[in-house]
């Protein structure tokens, strides 16, 4: 019979109603083979005796001791023993549930002589059943919290949490609800969530501060008998800013020197504020009045003082008091609280200036003299001024701090003040002296006053002005009178560069100068001006123009630069199009490279033009020799080997010299002949008559207006020993004698004006023309 296991857990249902939620849910009552009665064992057992768990029995075991138990899993041996005999479970030792909440072990029947097994191998779980051994605990505690002051009541402060070790779904184990124990009535806890709130209204940070609340968890849902445990929470209230500031008292008095510097501080106020942090920064600001516009008022950040400090000089005979107001108020205001007043306080502050017996004072806080360095001894450079403000008014005197001027280079007039020199200075050695002046009051030497004086040693005017750099200048061949073609200017190494002034004219030998004049515009430049228009490059190219420059130096010092100006062709509206002086004879607008990449095209196709025709007129020939209209077939066979050209025994050359060959009336074969020609003479072997006969064709093919303006092949069927015709091109052989007007090149623009001009003076200077005879 095949055993069937179930585990059942009991906790307060009844055997009937699981019984009837296992029939709801389609099960049957199956007869069992194994059969035990307990399978939860309680944790943190405390007996003597191993605690029961449950029973093992099968339907096989007769009770006759045939039938031993086994039992195998977690713990089997070591936590949990089995009788093989009756099949009883017991736990050998206590156990917690918290380490391990259930057991799976496998129980097996098996013959107790043969040890084969009875029944297959079942499982089942041991749980552990929970007792209410853990009190809850605050893992985060003790807790810090923050709320503003003067929140309403309900206000969220924290949130604190305790867990339960013990079981959540057995009993009330685990179950917490929070109280406090210490901090009402100011704050309250929520029981179940432990959300802290406030509880009382309008707590006020200025009268405490710090509140330490303790909070209760307790399980069981806080029935007695249950496990506690406790928190602390440290709550702040954080400060607003729910109060002005206030002084100390409504009026302060303090005393000031006359002497106090201008931006030194001359007194301290201070407004109280109760509150912390940026809430009790105070702004000081003075009322307009009385003391607005000598004294300010500033903020110490560190005690937050009010730190009034002088703006203009205090003089006691011309006031002695200054009475104003100062408000206190708050940097960042709380709109809140705006309705409890002004959020600001007003103090009077009266200021008495004490008189001081004060040393003359200079007009001037220093001096800057200039001298040159070859100055004589004795000349007076420049002059100090001090005068003593006190009523007494006494009087002044001068002298020189001898640690300033060791080498008594200067002297001062102790009455007048005026500064000279008592020797030559070098400024190679010392180019700049500082001294101090030192002022005492003749009726109290004791209160005296420095001032510092800077002397310069200028330099002696040493190097003439010269042209800052070398100008390219160019004018318009379209340039008009009045023009300004060029602005310069110039440079001087003389030291120092700053408030040099130069002057620019042409000399007095140029002043006739037709061309060119210069134009000083006073603010160290110049320009070239034009005094004439219609320049051209074909009648001068370049024009040189000194220029006479003049500086402001001591002694002044004169330059004579020369400026070089190239006449240019340019568009109407003056922009450059070229001043190359090979640009006359080249294509107007074209760069020099443009034109030899362009000569460089017609080259190469000439060459090939030439290669072609003369491979056409090579093929022509080699047709027409082989024509036999115009060739005799006379063909001579021999096997010797002749004496070559000059052998005239091997080969009868008179064959070819037959003058009836030739054929009557032979026109031209490259064109249509359109007009009827002579009668031609009979050619003879006489050098002469071949001669007649060719310039008679000749002639002919000149005057034939409808032949092609190239040379063709005509075939006279006679070969000599050699022409005396010489070339036969009719290249140049029709002369033409004519001259052309080229005055409408001018017309075309500026771009052609150039090629005009040239061909412009060709079309003058010649005076006839030459005529080329062509040969064809």
């Amino acid at each position: 019979i095949t055993a069937h296991f179930y585990l059942f857990i009991y906790f307060s249902i009844s055997g009937d109603l699981i019984k009837k939620i296992l029939r709801q849910a389609g099960f049957q009552r199956v007869k069992r083979g194994w059969v035990w009665n307990q399978f939860f064992v309680l944790e943190e057992y405390m007996g003597s005796d191993p605690q029961y768990v449950g029973k093992l029995h099968t339907d096989l075991d007769k009770g006759d001791n045939a039938v031993k138990y086994t039992l195998s899993g977690d713990g089997a041996g070591s936590i949990f023993t089995i009788d093989q005999t009756t099949g009883d479970i017991h736990a050998l030792r206590s156990l917690d549930r918290e380490e391990k909440p259930y057991y799976t072990l496998r129980a097996q029947a098996v013959d107790i002589n043969t040890n084969r097994p009875l029944e297959p191998e079942s499982e089942f779980v041991i749980k552990v059943q929970d007792i209410n051994d853990n009190e809850p605990k605050f893992l985060e505690g003790p807790y810090m919290a923050s709320v503003p002051e003067m929140s309403p009541v309900g206000t969220y402060v924290t949130q604190v949490t305790a867990t339960d070790a013990d079981d959540p779904t057995y009993g009330n184990s685990a179950r917490v609800v929070y109280s406090i124990l210490h901090g009402q009535p100011y704050f309250s806890v929520d029981p179940k969530t432990g959300v802290i709130k406030t509880a009382l209204p309008n707590m006020d940070r200025e009268v405490k501060e710090q509140y330490q609340v303790l909070i209760q968890a307790k399980d069981m849902g806080g029935q007695l008998g249950g496990l506690a445990g406790t928190t602390t929470v440290n709550i702040t209230l954080s400060d607003v800013n729910d109060n002005p500031p206030r002084f100390s008292k409504s009026f302060f008095h303090l005393r000031v020197p006359e002497s106090s510097a201008v931006g030194s501080a001359v007194g301290r106020i201070k407004a109280h504020d109760l509150d912390i942090g940026k809430n009790a920064e105070v702004e000081y600001t003075i009322v307009p009045g009385d003391g607005g516009a000598m004294f300010d008022i500033t903020t110490n950040e560190h005690n937050q003082e009010g730190i009034i400090i002088l703006k203009r000089p205090l003089d006691y005979e011309t006031k002695k008091a200054y009475t104003f107001k100062v408000d206190a108020s708050n940097a960042y205001l709380d709109p809140r609280f705006q309705s409890f007043g002004a959020f600001k306080d007003t103090a009077t502050v009266k200021i008495n200036v004490l008189d001081v017996d004060e040393p003359p004072v200079f007009n001037k806080h220093s001096y800057v003299m200039d001298v040159y360095e070859d100055t004589p001894a004795g000349t007076i450079i420049g002059a100090v001024t001090a005068q003593d403000l006190d009523a007494s008014s006494s009087p002044v005197r001068y002298s020189i701090d001898w640690k300033s001027d060791l080498d008594s280079y200067f002297d001062i007039d102790p009455v007048e003040g005026t500064i000279s020199t008592n020797e030559l200075l070098d400024r190679e050695s010392i180019a700049q002296h500082n001294i101090s002046i030192v002022a005492t009051k003749l009726n109290s030497p004791v209160l005296t006053s420095r001032v510092a004086v800077t002397v310069h040693v200028l330099d002696i005017n040493e190097f003439p002005p010269e042209l800052a750099s070398h100008y390219e200048t160019f004018v318009c061949e379209n340039a008009k009178i009045g023009q300004v073609i060029q602005t310069f200017s110039a440079n001087d190494q003389d030291l120092p560069t700053a408030g040099q002034q130069f002057s620019f004219k042409s000399p007095k030998e140029e002043l006739k100068n037709k061309n060119f004049t210069i134009r000083d515009f006073g603010n160290n430049t110049a320009g070239i001006v034009t005094k004439r228009s219609g320049f051209r490059r074909r009648l001068q190219e370049i024009y040189f123009l000194p220029v006479v420059i003049e500086d402001n130096g001591y002694p002044p010092k004169s330059s004579t630069g020369t400026l070089t100006i190239r006449v240019c062709g340019c568009e109407s509206d003056g922009s450059l199009l070229t001043c190359s002086a090979e640009a006359i004879f080249l294509p107007v607008g074209l760069s020099t490279g443009a034109l030899i990449a362009i000569l460089l095209c017609i080259i190469i196709l000439l060459v090939i033009v030439v290669l072609y025709v003369g491979l056409r007129g090579q093929k022509k020939k080699e047709t027409l020799m082989s024509s036999k209209e115009d060739i005799r077939d006379n063909v001579i066979h021999y096997d010797d080997e002749g004496g070559g050209e000059e052998d005239t025994h091997a080969f009868d050359m008179g064959t070819l010299r037959n003058p009836k060959v030739v054929k009557e009336n032979l026109y031209r074969r490259d064109v249509k002949p359109e007009m009827n020609r002579g009668p031609r003479p009979p050619v003879s072997q006489d050098s002469a008559d071949i001669r007649d006969f060719i310039n008679q064709r000749l002639k002919e093919h000149d005057m034939d207006n409808s032949a092609p303006p190239y040379d063709s092949l005509a075939t006279y069927a006679y070969e000599g020993n050699g022409s005396v015709a010489e070339s036969l091109s009719s290249i140049d052989s029709l002369a033409v004698d004519h001259e052309e007007d080229y005055d409408y090149l001018s017309d075309w623009g500026p771009r052609f004006k150039t090629l005009a001009g040239i061909f412009g003076e060709q079309s003058e200077s010649q005076s006839d023309t030459t005529t080329t005879e062509n040969t064809h």
